[in-house]
């Protein structure tokens, strides 16, 4: 049996995370199997329960575990990564995409950039006067499973009629508007899954995601795109590539 090593710099929490993390690598703690109490694991290895409830969260909260309200703590059945590969800030562009048809919209609204702050900030706009965005929202799928939800926001006083070409499947970009996306520039960070998100990608609260922020640039150097992509940090691995 691993023991835990209370004299060492490793936090005790992090030891039994990585005690259980190898019983379910090594097979021992198989998918769907119950785990061991909270209790059951404080008298194995002689620690406290905060300790064990921190450990245990910790690895709920990154999908290895799952929690049965009434029932106790199993064990997730772990995924297989889905590869992206050369990842650029066009890859989840509506204005860039042959065919926006073929994504998985799930909405198409009008919003105010009033109510958008962050919107307006990535298009250099100030929140005087009326302003309004077309919001795409949609979600992509890769092997039957949903890996991410996106939102592009595209303001209508450049691309009036992006709305009805999308719902008529026409191909927006084919010579109808000249400020087509050229550039983009991408910031990237980890987040938890809240409830809304929760819904469209299929996974509990709390889960991480990987938020990508993309604004997409004209020829010009006029942002005419922005990006809010959530991915599943259990499901995909993003690779990028760049030439020199």
């Amino acid at each position: 049996m691993v023991a835990i090593n209370k004299y060492s710099n490793v936090p005790l929490y992090c030891q039994l995370k990585n005690i259980i993390i190898e019983k379910i690598e090594s097979g021992e703690f198989e998918a769907d199997q119950k785990i061991p109490s909270e209790q059951a694991f404080c008298d194995q290895y002689n620690i406290s329960r905060p300790t064990v409830r921190q450990a245990i969260n910790e690895l709920t909260a990154a999908g290895q575990l799952y929690k049965l309200k009434g029932k106790g703590t199993f064990v997730a059945a772990q995924k297989n990564n889905v590869n992206i590969k050369d990842y650029t800030g066009f890859t989840d562009s509506i204005l860039d995409s042959k065919d926006p048809s073929e994504k998985n919209i799930v909405s198409i609204d009008i919003v105010a950039g009033q109510d958008h702050p962050k919107v307006l900030e990535a298009f250099g706009m100030k929140p005087e006067g009326k302003v309004e965005f077309a919001a795409i929202t949609y979600t992509n799928s890769m092997r039957n499973e949903v890996v991410s939800l996106s939102v592009s926001y595209i303001p209508l006083t450049l691309f009036p009629d992006i709305i009805e070409d999308i719902k008529s499947n026409k191909d927006v970009l084919r010579g109808k508007y000249p400020l087509i996306p050229n550039s983009a520039k991408s910031t990237l960070d980890v987040i938890n899954t809240d409830q809304k998100n929760a819904v469209y990608l299929q996974l509990q609260p709390g889960q991480p995601l990987i938020r990508i922020n993309n604004i997409l640039y004209s020829k010009s150097g006029q942002p005419v795109e922005y990006i809010i992509t959530k991915y599943r940090a259990d499901k995909v691995r993003l690779q990028f590539e760049n030439h020199k």
